[in-house]
């Protein structure tokens, strides 16, 4: 069973902050008279991430290419599968890509269609991940791993002392091992809590979807194309790899860092913090004056504003971003900020080889 904790400030911590924060928000939607959702920008850059997924496909399927234009194709479909994951279904499954419930459940389905599993990632990421950040045992994205110690409390194998230079070769499966058996085991787990509801359709729908998503990744172009299972298999290999290496390294940036805290409940199960300030301080922004990654990364380089305010679509964080830092510089709180990717990898790096070469955990911020 998983166990839940409470976030119980001491009388030191300002338990004002996220009120005036979110005020200042709401001033400044309504002040513009903006929604809060998505916009005709994010229409379109959801339309492109399909585009970047589908298009390459339909070329595989319909035209007659050489094996290596084939293999670079599917490269690209990774990329556009990562877009949609960051960019599309992560909106839509927060609630905030539309006001309209429909419209997010439809295109939160996406990750369904894409091999993943849009129920396991709600309590996965919205429950436990945005809850609990960075908290051992329960933030999955840190959890126990034996090839890769991303947290103080987990194990700690032989093997970690090098895994500052292996790790981000590891991290291109993460979509792979999704599609193939993590979505099951992790069904298995959660259906064992109160966290997902009608339990029998929901498997359902999990065996279903997987059945659609091998049957026209995997069946259908075996059917129409001249090439070997095992070539194919490259290129399905190569678009997960490509995939999850991007998703992977922009999770990782944003919360094993250097200067993110992992702090452990006490004994009572309480985390002596204000929920939004220990959001503050898990969390670490990065290339947040890059262009190019602010349209593709779904705002997931601006970390802090989406753990603060979720339900606000990403094409809106670079704005309020400037709000965020400037509550939190008065509040005396962090905003930990990287200024590009290599700095931010530089980072996860070091903690990597920390957490390989000993069992000390990062400094622990308490007010």
């Amino acid at each position: 069973m998983i166990q839940r904790v409470k976030f119980v400030p001491p009388p030191t911590v300002p338990k004002n902050f996220f009120h005036v924060l979110r005020k200042r928000v709401d001033d400044y939607f309504q002040e513009g008279n903006l929604s809060p959702h998505a916009n005709a920008t994010m229409v379109i850059k959801t339309l492109s991430m399909f585009a970047i997924y589908l298009v390459p496909f339909f070329m595989i399927l319909s035209l007659d290419l050489p094996l290596w234009t084939m293999w670079a194709l599917t490269a690209i479909m990774g990329v556009g599968l990562a877009g949609i994951g960051l960019s599309v279904m992560h909106d839509a499954n927060h609630g905030a890509y539309s006001s309209n419930k429909y419209i997010n459940q439809i295109l939160g389905f996406t990750l369904d269609l894409i091999g993943g599993s849009s129920t396991n990632w709600k309590v996965q990421h919205n429950i436990l991940h945005h809850t609990y950040t960075n908290i051992p045992g329960l933030d999955e994205d840190i959890r126990e791993r034996v090839i890769v110690r991303l947290s103080p409390e987990a194990k700690r194998y032989k093997i970690h002392w090098f895994q500052h230079y292996y790790a981000v070769f590891f991290y291109g499966f993460m979509t792979f091992t999704w599609v193939a058996y993590k979505d099951i085991m992790q069904y298995i787990q959660y259906a064992q809590t109160d966290m997902i509801k009608n339990k029998w359709f929901e498997l359902f729908k999990l065996l279903m979807t997987k059945v659609l998503y091998y049957s026209y990744i995997f069946v259908l172009p075996l059917m129409v194309l001249d090439i070997t299972w095992w070539q194919y298999l490259i290129g399905f290999v190569t678009m997960h790899y490509v995939a999850g290496m991007i998703l992977a390294v922009i999770f990782q940036m944003a919360h094993v860092v250097e200067e993110t805290s992992m702090p452990s409940p006490t004994e009572q199960g309480t985390i002596e913090n204000l929920w939004a300030i220990h959001q503050l301080e898990t969390t670490a922004n990065f290339s947040n004056g890059n262009r190019i990654l602010n349209w593709y990364a779904g705002g997931l380089n601006f970390q802090i504003e989406h753990h603060l305010f979720p339900k606000i679509c990403h094409v809106h964080y670079t704005q309020i971003s400037k709000i965020v830092k400037k509550t939190a510089e008065e509040y005396g709180l962090p905003y930990y900020q990287k200024k590009d990717l290599k700095e931010a990898m530089q980072s996860h790096l070091r903690l990597l080889k920390q957490l390989g070469r000993n069992t000390h955990a990062p400094a622990i911020h308490m007010h």
